[in-house]
């Protein structure tokens, strides 16, 4: 079983076992956390990633710079981009949120949480508002299905990134709303907006640019995960477009670079670096972007996620697979 060696010595260094899955052991660094409000069936289900809370830091306010001035990024990495109507693009560099995993920012009036689980290859944006008021988002430490559990500022309730929603607290059941952002390489974000928006370095002590979970993504399992395999024969690190509760395996896309099926189009094209293969992430073998649109040409939420996670989340869901 191959894993990355950084994630082996994380896992041993803090003690990674089952017998820590209990909330009266995690009571001291989360007094506040409401854990008999839980969806949680089996507390076995949570792990230590590692880092303890706030090990992983969250950044909040990000500073940005033009799209002109940005001279570090390679042409393959990827970003998240975020375009919302009325609002200046804005692209946020996996090569910082590998090491953050979570920002919180303010677009216009939309305050969002860009939203990156290595592990999972899961980037998703939420908006931060709920009923409740306005929530801020930080990285837990813990696992589940070794997705990242984030937490909130104002509650401490603890989040499922995977699903948007909460999964132990008092806001226990509340879902987020994920808002239609993609993954693509920096150039072709740079080449379609200059005048945009990117995410500047953080001031924090990190080797940016490269990749901490080397090989990752060509691994014959997953870390922290005892869940089971994907059905079909599908590799438990393959990468699937979730669209809802329907996987689109992403070989089946670099087949056919355009799919129209249940009203949705997803088309796919080469040019964006994996962010887990290398040890600099510009090197990367290219996995292509995906873009995902309704019948009338609508940018939807999605998730290029591995093919274990969204079996693990989603365990009725559909896999579309053609043929």
């Amino acid at each position: 079983m191959k894993f990355p060696k950084l994630l082996l010595a994380i896992g041993l260094s803090f003690g990674v076992t089952a017998a820590a899955a209990d909330p009266n052991f995690w009571q001291h660094e989360w007094p506040d956390t409401d854990f008999e409000n839980t969806s949680i069936t089996s507390w076995i289900e949570i792990m230590s990633g590692g880092p303890p809370k706030d090990g992983i830091p969250a950044l909040s306010d990000p500073s940005f710079i033009s799209v002109a001035l940005e001279n570090r990024i390679g042409a393959s990495e990827p970003v998240i981009t975020v375009e919302i109507e009325g609002e200046t693009p804005r692209a946020y560099p996996i090569r910082y949120l590998t090491w953050h995993e979570i920002v919180n920012d303010q677009i216009g009036d939309v305050p969002v949480a860009v939203t990156f689980c290595p592990l999972c290859n899961s980037g998703i944006t939420f908006d931060r508002r709920i009923p409740q008021g306005v929530l801020s988002f930080g990285v837990s430490g813990k696992l589940r299905n070794s997705d990242m559990v984030m937490y909130d500022h104002q509650t401490e309730s603890w989040w499922q990134q995977a699903i948007g929603e909460a999964i132990v607290g008092d806001l226990n059941g509340t879902k987020l709303t994920s808002l239609p952002t993609w993954m693509e390489s920096w150039e072709e974000f740079s080449t379609r907006n200059p005048d945009a928006l990117v995410m500047d370095e953080p001031r924090f002590n990190r080797a940016y640019g490269s990749n901490p979970y080397r090989g990752y993504d060509s691994s014959t399992r997953p870390f922290l995960y005892s869940g089971e395999n994907p059905p079909h024969g599908i590799s438990p690190l393959a990468r699937v477009v979730r669209v809802n509760d329907q996987a689109w395996p992403l070989e089946r896309l670099r087949e056919t670079p355009e799919i129209t099926e249940n009203g949705i189009t997803i088309s796919w094209r080469a040019g964006q670096a994996s962010a887990l293969d290398a040890g600099n992430i510009s090197k990367s073998r290219d996995v292509g972007s995906i873009r995902v649109k309704d019948a009338s040409g609508k940018d939807l939420p999605h998730d290029v996620m591995f093919a274990f996670a969204f079996h693990a989340f989603w365990p009725e869901g559909n896999w579309m697979l053609g043929g």
